[in-house]
C-alpha cells in the first residue's frame, strides 16, 4: 500500500509540473508583471526589513530563549500569572516595541517556547505591529481623529479579546502543555534582575533607534527630526554600551568590544555616504567574536540561528508569494489593483470582509500601511473598510502566517487569522455606520 501510494504521489507531482508548463501564460504580461513584483517585493523587503528589522528581532529572540528564565516568563505570561497582569504585560510590550507583523514573529516564538500562555502570546503577536504609536499619530493626521482614535481603542482591544478568546478554545491544550512545562521543572536565572532588564533594554534601544522612521508632514517635530538625524550615531552609542554590558556581567572579552567600535568607527568615516557597511562589519565581528565563545554566549548566537533558519526562509516565500498576487503600491501583479478599489467602495458587510481579508494576506511594512489608503480612500473606499484593513494588515501578512503555523500548527493559526479578520470586519462595519 505505502509502495502506491509513493508510486501516486509521483505521478500526481508530474501531472502537475506537465498542466504548469501547458497552461501558464508565460507570454500574458499580467504573468510577467506578477513574477518581476514578487522579486521586486523581496528586494525591497531584503533591503529595509532584513537587516535593521529582522536580524536585531532574531538576536532578542535567541536571547529570550537563553536569558530569560523559563521561570520568570512562567510567572507573568503563564497560567498561573494574574490575568490582567499577564495580557498587560504581552499588549505593553508589543506596544513599545512597535515593529512590523514580520520582525514580531521571533519575538513571539522566543516567549511561546519559553512558557507564555497561548493567549498573552497571541496579544503580544498582535500588538506589537498593531499598537504602533507612530502609526497611530500618522493616521489621525492623515486619514482623520476619527479613523486614529478608532484604530488605537480597536486595537488595543482586538489584543486582549483575540488572545482571551484563542486562550477559551484551546484551553485543553494549553492546558497539558503548560503542565508539562511546569513539571519538567522551572530554576529562575542565577544572575540579578536588573541585569537581565539592562541587557534587554539596551538591545531593544538599538533596534528602536536603527528604524527611527523619517518624519514627514503628519510627525515632523524637532525631537523627530533631531532623533532621525542622529539615530546612527546614537545606535552606535547604545550599541557600544550593550557591549560593555556584555562585557562587565556575560563574559565577553572588553577587547572585542573596543575593537569592534574601532573597526566600525574607521569604516564610518571612510564610508562616510554607506551607512548600512560600517553597521553590517559590525554585527559581522560581533557574530563571528560569538561563534568562538562558550557558555550562554554561545547558546545565545546558537538559539538565534535556530530562529533564523525556522522563519527567514518562510518570510522570503510569503514575501513572494505576496509581491506576485498584489504587488507593491502603485505597481499591478495578478490581482489588478482596480478590483480591491471597486470592492472596498461604500459600507456593505462585503467591502468590510473584502478589506479585511485583503489586508490579512498583504504585506505591509510599519507605517506604509497609511499613504496606501490614504490612495484607496481617494478612489472612492469607505472609512468602514479602510479601518478594517488598518486592523487585520498590519498585524497579519502571508508570510506572518506562514511561520506562525511552524510555531502553533494549522489549527492554532487558521484561528487566530479567521478572529481578526471577522472582528475587523464587523468593528469596520459598525464603525463606517456611525460615521
Amino acid at each position: 500500500m505505502g509502495e502506491k501510494l509513493k508510486e501516486l504521489k509521483t505521478l500526481l507531482i508530474m501531472v502537475g509540473v506537465f498542466l504548469v508548463a501547458y497552461f501558464v501564460p508565460f507570454e500574458s504580461q499580467y504573468f510577467k508583471n506578477g513574477i518581476n513584483e514578487a522579486f521586486y517585493m523581496l528586494q525591497d523587503y531584503a533591503r529595509l526589513h532584513v537587516l535593521l528589522c529582522l536580524l536585531p528581532a532574531l538576536f532578542i529572540a535567541g536571547a529570550v530563549a537563553v536569558f530569560v528564565s523559563q521561570g520568570a516568563v512562567m510567572k507573568y505570561l503563564g497560567p498561573t500569572a494574574k490575568k490582567w497582569i499577564a495580557y498587560s504585560v504581552a499588549s505593553v510590550s508589543g506596544a513599545i516595541l512597535a515593529v512590523c507583523s514580520c520582525t514580531i514573529l521571533p519575538l513571539f516564538s522566543g516567549i511561546y517556547k519559553r512558557g507564555a500562555g497561548l493567549g498573552p502570546a497571541i496579544a503580544f503577536l498582535y500588538s506589537g505591529p498593531a499598537i504602533n504609536i507612530l502609526a497611530i499619530v500618522m493616521t489621525s493626521r492623515i486619514l482623520g481623529m476619527e479613523i486614529g482614535i478608532a484604530r488605537a481603542v480597536g486595537a488595543v482591544l482586538f489584543s486582549v479579546i483575540i488572545g482571551f478568546t484563542m486562550h477559551i478554545i484551546f484551553r485543553k491544550e494549553e492546558t497539558k502543555r503548560q503542565n508539562g512545562m511546569m513539571n519538567a521543572g522551572l530554576p529562575e536565572s542565577n544572575k540579578p534582575l536588573w541585569h537581565t532588564l539592562l541587557f534587554f533594554v539596551q538591545i531593544i534601544m538599538v533596534l528602536l533607534l536603527l528604524n527611527w522612521a523619517k518624519p514627514n508632514d503628519a510627525t515632523a517635530t524637532g525631537f523627530m527630526n533631531w532623533m532621525f538625524t542622529n539615530k546612527w550615531v546614537l545606535s552606535g552609542v547604545v550599541s557600544f554600551t550593550f557591549g560593555l554590558t556584555l562585557s562587565f556581567f556575560y563574559g565577553f572579552k572588553i577587547w572585542k568590544v573596543i575593537s569592534t567600535a574601532i573597526v566600525v568607527l574607521i569604516s564610518a568615516f571612510i564610508f562616510q555616504d554607506q551607512v548600512m557597511l560600517p553597521y553590517v562589519i559590525g554585527v559581522a565581528m560581533f557574530t563571528t567574536f560569538l561563534i568562538f565563545e562558550e557558555g550562554e554566549l554561545r547558546e545565545w548566537l546558537d538559539a538565534s540561528w535556530d530562529f533564523t533558519k525556522l522563519i527567514i526562509p518562510l518570510l522570503f516565500i510569503g514575501v513572494m508569494i505576496a509581491g506576485s498576487l498584489l504587488g507593491r503600491p502603485g505597481y499591478e501583479a495578478w490581482i489588478p489593483s482596480y478590483w480591491i478599489e471597486t470592492a472596498v467602495g461604500g459600507n456593505s458587510l462585503f467591502a468590510n470582509f473584502f478589506a479585511a481579508i485583503s489586508g490579512a494576506f498583504m504585506y505591509l511594512a510599519t507605517l506604509t500601511e497609511v499613504p496606501i489608503l490614504q490612495g484607496l480612500l481617494g478612489s472612492g473606499m469607505g472609512k468602514g473598510p479602510a479601518l478594517a484593513l488598518l486592523l487585520s494588515g498590519p498585524a497579519l501578512s502571508l508570510p506572518s502566517m506562514l511561520v506562525i503555523n511552524t510555531v502553533l500548527g494549522f489549527k492554532k493559526t487558521a484561528v487566530f487569522v479567521v478572529l481578526v479578520v471577522i472582528m475587523s470586519t464587523i468593528t469596520g462595519y459598525l464603525f463606517g455606520a456611525l460615521i
